[in-house]
């Protein structure tokens, strides 16, 4: 038996679902264990493309079992349309999906808290998705919240009822006269609600650990990145959830002992969506040259991305941060065509020259650059190692030289096939 994790190492939009999907077909149970619907995993394979937000991303594979964990806090109206849209393509998603009674419930209140704050912030706004996902574990902390084990209780409804009234107050709190209709996502909600009682709604952490006593393989599927990390990501601008290894403990209700493998997945360059400091960030035509390659585009809000150039610094952090063991790299076709490729390997801050994460990126004066030869070669062509070329070669020993960490596969491009394996 094993547990292993996958996760990103950026702020995001690493490329995780077509990870998942690779790798999915050598577990039994893919789980997600933290973030909730403002994480869009994308997927191609047989000419079709998929977003999912909540399911996990082994859900396309016959015969695995993908469960919602605790961690996750879940939108019912989102996730109904996610699962009618997954059964279009032929999967019987009730046979393979199964929520964790803990996990967490977004209310239709808690995207008009999202918005209010985001307006009172002004200037300073986070850059939220506006899915209600910080209210949302706001009230997981605050121990105000709904589980989906509470839509069993017989007093569901009024306890719905004492966690809006309080969602109103908190409202008028953040902006006076603020306006919004609650009327038709209120009727949704409580409809997806009674759809989704039907389905398989398990005691997470017995259903993990269970599994795994039985010699069964868990593959812990993080989502956004571990710079958007509530304790270790650019505070304020994160997430609100911990999306690093140690996540996979307290969002699928596992010990840390049973953790194996660490796959840690970086894009060949870096990008961002919303605010925040962005160190490496470039706002030349090879910026936009990245965006369009690389299709840079939010799979959740269809946002563009901001894009620069790979940044070590912030990669040997994660890796350190989350003990990786193996590094997946993605979207290394996107550099094919560059004359040089460049990479961040240390900061000024405060006047001094660091290769450590400061207390704050914002502090960041100015980005100390090792530049590499690029490739001219297609690399979505290539099938092995041998022939990728030399140039690309030589940045990837620099990666694995400078994190003292492998990187066990490829990824040439969007399809699932599109991997060299190492």
């Amino acid at each position: 038996m094993a547990l292993d994790v996958l996760l990103g190492l950026q702020w995001g939009d690493e490329g995780k679902g077509k990870i998942v999907d690779v790798l999915s077909e050598k577990y039994d149970i893919v789980a997600r264990f933290q973030g909730g619907p403002n994480a869009g995993h994308s997927l191609e394979f047989d000419g079709k493309s998929f977003v999912l937000h909540l399911i996990p991303s082994g859900v396309f594979r016959k015969g695995v079992k993908n469960l919602i964990g605790n961690g996750v806090v879940v939108n019912p109206v989102t996730l109904l349309e996610e699962i009618r849209g997954v059964e279009k393509f032929g999967i019987d998603v009730k046979e393979a999906l199964y929520i964790s009674h803990k996990a967490h419930l977004i209310l239709p209140t808690h995207k008009v808290l999202d918005k209010a704050s985001e307006i009172a912030k002004g200037k300073n706004k986070i850059g939220s998705t506006l899915k209600g996902i910080g209210p949302a574990y706001m009230d997981k902390i605050g121990r105000n919240a709904l589980r989906f084990g509470n839509i069993f209780m017989p007093d569901f409804r009024e306890r719905y009822e004492r966690l809006k009234q309080k969602h109103f107050k908190l409202v008028e709190m953040y902006v006076k006269d603020f306006e919004f209709d609650l009327e038709e996502a209120e009727k949704e909600w409580f409809e997806a609600i009674d759809v989704l009682k039907n389905f398989k709604i398990v005691n997470g952490e017995y259903f993990v650990n269970e599994a795994l006593a039985d010699g069964k393989n868990v593959l812990a599927e993080g989502a956004q990145g571990t710079l958007l990390d509530i304790d270790f990501g650019t505070y304020p601008y994160v997430t609100s959830s911990s999306t690093i290894a140690a996540g996979v403990s307290t969002g699928l209700g596992v010990a840390p002992s049973k953790i194996n493998k660490v796959y840690g997945i970086f894009k060949a360059y870096i990008t961002r969506v919303g605010s925040g400091p962005f160190p490496t960030e470039l706002f030349d035509e090879t910026g936009d040259k990245l965006r369009q390659v690389g299709r840079e585009f939010g799979a959740t809000t269809g946002r563009p991305r901001r894009c620069g150039w790979m940044d070590m610094v912030a990669l040997k952090y994660a890796v350190m941060i989350n003990g990786v063991t193996d590094l997946i790299i993605t979207k290394s076709d996107v550099l094919s065509g560059f004359d040089a490729v460049k990479t961040g390997v240390a900061y000024k801050v405060n006047g001094e020259v660091t290769a450590q994460m400061p207390f704050d990126v914002a502090e960041v004066e100015e980005v100390v650059y090792k530049e590499f030869p690029g490739w001219k070669e297609d690399l979505s062509q290539k099938k092995t190692f041998e022939e990728l070329p030399q140039e690309f070669k030589n940045y990837l020993n620099y990666i694995e030289t400078e994190t003292k960490t492998p990187v066990s596969m490829i990824s040439t491009g969007p399809d699932r096939n599109e991997i060299i394996y190492r």
